[in-house]
């Protein structure tokens, strides 16, 4: 169903909403209190968060894991360039790229780069070595550019209504 684009676009309402924004507060929160918050029976909301959960709007429900906390505080953005456009070098990178070591996100991208990888490692030598080992010498990847991460600011998981943003 999730991959059904009629059941996607059916209409979002002020309730699905109220579930979507307070569930990207707390996903733990049981139901019968995402109920009472939104202001409807346990089992409405148990039958449309189902829903939501059965159309593909809400994907899951994940923890958030501070990769310091587990040994590995230097994160990175990596852009990638192939080096052709084929089907078969994209889908080579892309079979690939999730499963390496310390990679958080895989972003297939428009525009000068390809690729772009969030990665978490243990210091510069691991960087470099992450670099090195896993990219440079991936048969499809011509180029790389790594960028530090200072600080992550988090944003807001659940995106609101499409007609309140901005463009």
């Amino acid at each position: 169903m999730p991959n059904d684009p009629q059941a996607r676009r059916a209409p979002i309402d002020d309730v699905d909403r109220a579930i979507m924004r307070t569930l990207a507060d707390n996903a733990r929160m049981p139901n019968n209190a995402l109920a009472e918050a939104v202001g409807i029976a346990p089992s409405t909301c148990l039958a449309r968060v189902r829903a939501l959960q059965e159309r593909g709007i809400i994907r899951g429900f994940r923890a958030d894991v501070d990769p310091a906390a587990i040994g590995l505080p230097l994160q990175a953005m990596i852009s990638v360039r192939l080096r052709a456009h084929t089907r078969e070098q994209n889908e080579s990178f892309r079979s690939t790229a999730p499963d390496l070591p310390g990679v958080l996100a895989v972003f297939h991208m428009a525009g000068s780069d390809d690729y772009l990888l969030h990665v978490g490692v243990a210091g510069p030598e691991g960087l470099r070595d992450f670099v090195v080992d896993n990219l440079t010498t991936h048969p499809a990847v011509a180029q790389t550019r790594t960028n530090l991460i200072f600080e992550q600011i988090a944003g807001r998981s659940y995106l609101g209504d499409p007609a309140s943003a901005t463009t």
